[in-house]
């Protein structure tokens, strides 16, 4: 009956309606949740000279984070090798809503700033992000972003490991989104 009430056609939502479209959701630029990645997003180390492979990390974007959100991490994983982990960025300060592309290979890149970034100890060797390497198959990569409890994952340093980051984001974690890629 309320609803009946609104004149000129304005929307009635239940309380459900109203916490989905507030729920907490990761999205890029680059490629549609379970979409195709973009080349330029793959790995240089895994052979091939393949110019539109420049292993830039995708624009990321959240959105309805838990207003608890002290700071921010990001794992982005390979589900079909192991759940192996490409790329770790933490402390990522809770007033960030998106990663541009390209976040520098380095232990504290500038953007965004006061982050931190785990050194990938696999066929490339870098801080930050490593590309998807399947030359001969395809497979699904996952982006989560959490919402950590606290604003610095003290623990964690420059010589810290993915599974090492990985645990503590969870530990850590209050609420996260994800997305998934193909390449």
């Amino acid at each position: 009956m309320f609803c009946a009430l609104f004149a000129l056609g304005a929307a009635c939502l239940s309380p459900a309606a109203s916490a989905a479209r507030n729920a907490f959701a990761l999205s890029s630029t680059a490629f549609a949740n379970g979409g195709l990645m973009p080349k330029v997003h793959e790995c240089t180390s895994g052979g091939g000279n393949d110019p539109a492979k420049k292993n830039e990390s995708p624009p990321l974007a959240w959105s309805g984070a838990p207003a608890a959100a002290k700071s921010y991490a990001i794992v982005m994983r390979d589900l079909d090798n192991a759940n192996l982990i490409h790329w770790v960025i933490y402390d990522i300060p809770a007033a960030t809503v998106s990663l541009p592309q390209n976040v520098q290979h380095v232990y504290r890149p500038p953007a965004p700033a006061g982050s931190r970034q785990v050194y990938y100890r696999g066929s490339a060797s870098l801080y930050g992000y490593q590309g998807p390497c399947s030359p001969s198959t395809v497979n699904t990569y996952e982006f989560v972003v959490h919402a950590l409890d606290r604003a610095s994952l003290t623990g964690l340093n420059s010589g810290s490991s993915t599974q090492a980051a990985a645990r503590a984001i969870t530990a850590a974690s209050i609420g996260s989104a994800r997305i998934t890629g193909e390449s």
